[in-house]
């Protein structure tokens, strides 16, 4: 793969990222309103996943599960686009010569943390804005006088009572979380479909479908069960009503942790791991396809 076609790495990334948001955004609306809810000792709390699903329905219908989708659509879709294009770009410079065999760590770590770290200054506002969309629904704190009416009507009122760093609230977190949790991902996804690879005897379009539907949600699993209390941590840094309060996750995990214990810091892992399976798989079955119909070559 020569120099010209780099750009469809990006290609290929921006398609899988389409795919994650129209498979996981209502599962991220859940999660981010069980971990908004869940660990404030005031307000609605839900029982579960099931509960807080029901409960959006119930009160907002569909749209009440995609809700923040737009900011995401555009945030998900140039991030997917721009981690899988430096992944590859950067893994296939550091492979050199050895381009086919087994994924090598001292190659997938570093790439794949390479990518997570440069995505997290894009997704640290979208993932802001969306999070700020989806804690506003029905049952929420958040008094009606000021909800916003729209993701540019809240990056803009942000902005105005925050400053311009108040819309990269929860930056380091961010990049801790995909710096960390790409490395977990990749790592799992290149060892999985190497495996699966060598020790099946079947090839073809269906048996490369179901490893990457394999290798893709199992990635997409152990992302989350990595990072998601640094993401619990970030819901609630980006969410708080407080512009003074502490942007350091550790503390806000201590805090977390006295509270409601181990199990609060991993609040939504059900609708989480719900939603990593399906969303992860359809980004990388899509990946795959796309750089099998734009021509690049995979091993």
């Amino acid at each position: 793969m020569g120099d010209s076609s780099s750009y469809k790495d990006y290609v290929a990334g921006l398609i899988a990222g389409v795919a994650t948001v129209i498979t996981g955004h209502p599962f991220d609306t859940v999660k981010v309103k069980l971990q908004k809810h869940n660990t404030e000792s005031r307000g609605i709390t839900y029982r579960g996943g099931l509960h807080c699903t029901t409960r959006i329905l119930k009160t907002d219908g569909v749209r009440g599960l995609y809700r923040g989708a737009t900011s995401s659509f555009i945030g998900v879709s140039f991030e997917s686009s721009l981690l899988f294009g430096i992944y590859s770009r950067t893994k296939q410079s550091l492979q050199g010569d050895h381009q086919n065999g087994r994924p090598r760590p001292q190659v997938v770590i570093p790439s794949a943390a390479y990518g997570g770290a440069i995505i997290s200054f894009i997704l640290c506002p979208s993932e802001l804005v969306k999070c700020r969309m989806q804690v506003q629904g029905t049952d929420s704190l958040v008094p009606v006088s000021s909800r916003y009416s729209g993701p540019l009507d809240c990056a803009l009122k942000t902005i105005k009572t925050e400053g311009a760093t108040g819309i990269f609230r929860g930056g380091f977190t961010t990049f801790l979380r995909e710096s960390i949790g790409n490395a977990v991902f990749f790592s799992v996804y290149e060892n999985v479909r190497y495996y699966m690879r060598t020790t099946s005897n079947v090839h073809g379009n269906v048996m490369d479908m179901g490893i990457g539907i394999l290798t893709g949600g199992l990635g997409g699993v152990a992302f989350w069960l990595a990072v998601l209390p640094l993401d619990v941590a970030k819901t609630i840094i980006q969410t708080s009503p407080d512009k003074n309060a502490t942007r350091n996750p550790f503390l806000v995990l201590r805090s977390i942790y006295q509270n409601a214990g181990i199990r609060g810091c991993y609040t939504g892992l059900g609708p989480t791991i719900l939603r990593a399976f399906p969303a992860n798989a359809a980004a990388i079955v899509c990946w795959e396809l796309a750089m099998k119909v734009l021509g690049i070559a995979r091993d």
